[in-house]
Order: C-alpha cells, then sequence, then structure tokens
C-alpha cells in the first residue's frame, strides 16, 4: 500500500472510507495530484514516484493551523 497526503481548503469535501478519483497534472517541477472535483491538491512528485493507481481510498483527514490533510491510500507498492 501506498499512501499520498493532500492539501484540502475546506472541510466535509470527502470523508474517511470514501474512494476518490485522483488525476494527475505535469509541470515543470514534477507531477501533482488532485482528487477530483478539485477537492484537494498533493505536493509534487518526480517521474520515478508517479502513481499508477487512479482511484484510492480515504484513510484519515487531519486538521492544524495550516488547513485540513487529507490521507489516500493507493493499492500498489
Amino acid at each position: 500500500m501506498r499512501t499520498i497526503e493532500f492539501k484540502m481548503e475546506r472541510q466535509g469535501l470527502v470523508e474517511i472510507g470514501q474512494e476518490v478519483e485522483i488525476t494527475d497534472h505535469e509541470s515543470d517541477s514534477g507531477c501533482c495530484y488532485i482528487i477530483e472535483p478539485a477537492v484537494a491538491m498533493s505536493g509534487c512528485y518526480k517521474g520515478r514516484d508517479r502513481l499508477k493507481s487512479n482511484h484510492g481510498i480515504v484513510k484519515d483527514i487531519k486538521q492544524n493551523n495550516r488547513g485540513f490533510y487529507v490521507i489516500v491510500e493507493f493499492d500498489e507498492d
């Protein structure tokens, strides 16, 4: 299993246990992922660290003084 953290601006857009669709977006510094429909965004990943899956399961949602963070688990190594 592989997990990725996504930054979410507002609470309540996804729930723990929910299956989410992920799209990737290329940039000069690598690739980032978005939980659709534009719910949350990951940091940048280099080509060798790219996801193979386009669906994952929300495992946790954390809140701190910087906002909400969604932890999504993917069925890959």
